[in-house]
């Protein structure tokens, strides 16, 4: 039986505050988060493989206290990056949104940066998390892609599982682990599916006409399960953009690093000319730092931005009073091990290993043999 860790205080207290929302398009279904004034051109953050819109609620709280609006959603099932283009054109279409900034991480920076591509007046500017610009390593570092839809629930979340780093943490990154793990269980076989499939469908990103001053590039510095020459070639793509570098985070720097990140996405903000109207946070309600917050100084990993991002004064744009909506962490800053219950997954594919090689290996084999027997039988002609 899998362990159930308690949701950390600032999750329950955004839960019963910001709304759910759940639409369908089509055949698509959409669940996103959509909060702040509405007059302010929306930031929409646009998770990685493992991310779902949860992921970003210390953002959507922090931004939307300032007077910015955040839409933050999940990937709907669309099998190619062709499909998304037109999936979130149409969720755009049906939001009444026209010009977006977008902030994705890993899987989801690639996606944002296919649809600034293909549809470049909607995108104003991005901020690329974690990111990449193709995805021919992830594809060589799975062969058995052609049967992902056939593959089972379980085999997909460990393949997932296995791209978050194991070992011991600091609190604030365990913690991180801890809530995407959970968000993980959560998704069905055919959204996994979906995800695995973007990620390793070979394409790549082609030139875009936004500016490089309109994107800023985010990285953690000490480890990412994007690797770093992928990394590496984002930033040569784009000389001109603005660098934020996280000295640590691991993978999920909005989570664990939640001050620093919504700090440079409140700086690019500003920069890209999006004006924040806190005059309009009427019926908005305050988080006053309750059960679950943590304390400023326990997420500071000590950062760096541009100079040029500074305040002619050294200030950084006022960002001092942003509020802190961390989660629970240990008193302690020695390393913990990884989470319960991504120990208690890990245990659980161990036990069924035995059961998880034979089906793989049956699946495999029939899939391999029925293809073999169409092609011979399509050069003898059998097959119409």
């Amino acid at each position: 039986m899998k362990a159930v860790l308690p949701l950390p205080g600032d999750y329950v207290y955004f839960k019963s505050q910001v709304p759910l929302h759940k639409i369908s398009i089509g055949l698509k279904q959409w669940r996103y988060y959509d909060f702040g004034p509405k007059a302010v051109p929306p930031l929409i953050c646009i998770p990685g493989i493992a991310g779902t819109a949860d992921v970003y609620y210390k953002q959507i709280m922090a931004l939307s206290m300032k007077g910015y609006r955040v839409i933050s959603i999940d990937l709907p099932r669309v099998w190619n990056h062709l499909e998304w283009i037109h999936a979130f054109e149409k969720f755009l279409d049906s939001l009444n949104v026209h010009h977006v900034h977008i902030y994705g991480t890993s899987l989801g920076g690639f996606l944002a940066q296919i649809f600034a591509q293909h549809r470049p007046r909607r995108v104003k500017s991005l901020v690329l998390s974690n990111s990449f610009l193709e995805t021919h390593k992830f594809a060589a570092a799975m062969p058995w892609a052609p049967v992902v839809n056939w593959a089972p629930s379980f085999m997909l979340k460990r393949y997932i599982l296995t791209g978050i780093r194991d070992g011991p943490h600091e609190p604030f990154i365990a913690d991180s682990v801890d809530f995407v793990v959970g968000q993980v269980e959560t998704l069905s076989r055919d959204d996994l599916a979906s995800r695995l499939l973007l990620n390793v469908n070979v394409a790549s990103v082609g030139p875009i006409s936004l500016p490089d001053s309109l994107i800023t590039i985010m990285d953690t510095n000490d480890y990412c399960a994007v690797p770093q020459e992928l990394k590496e070639q984002l930033n040569e793509r784009y000389p001109g953009a603005r660098k934020a570098v996280l000295k640590t985070g691991g993978d999920f720097p909005f989570l664990s690093r939640p001050d620093e990140v919504n700090l440079y996405l409140q700086l690019h903000l500003r920069r890209v000319g999006v004006e924040a109207r806190p005059d309009l946070l009427q019926g908005i309600p305050r988080y006053d730092g309750g059960a679950g917050s943590s304390n400023s100084g326990g997420n500071s990993s000590g950062s760096q931005f541009d100079r040029s991002q500074r305040d002619p004064n050294g200030d950084r744009n006022g960002g001092g009073d942003m509020q802190d909506f961390g989660s629970e962490s240990l008193d302690s800053d020695e390393p913990v091990p990884t989470s319960t219950m991504y120990d208690s997954l890990a245990l659980c594919t161990v036990k069924f290993a035995i059961i998880e090689g034979l089906y793989a290996h049956l699946l495999l084999q029939n899939f391999c043999a029925a293809f073999c027997l169409y092609m011979v039988r399509s050069k003898a002609g059998l097959i119409a």
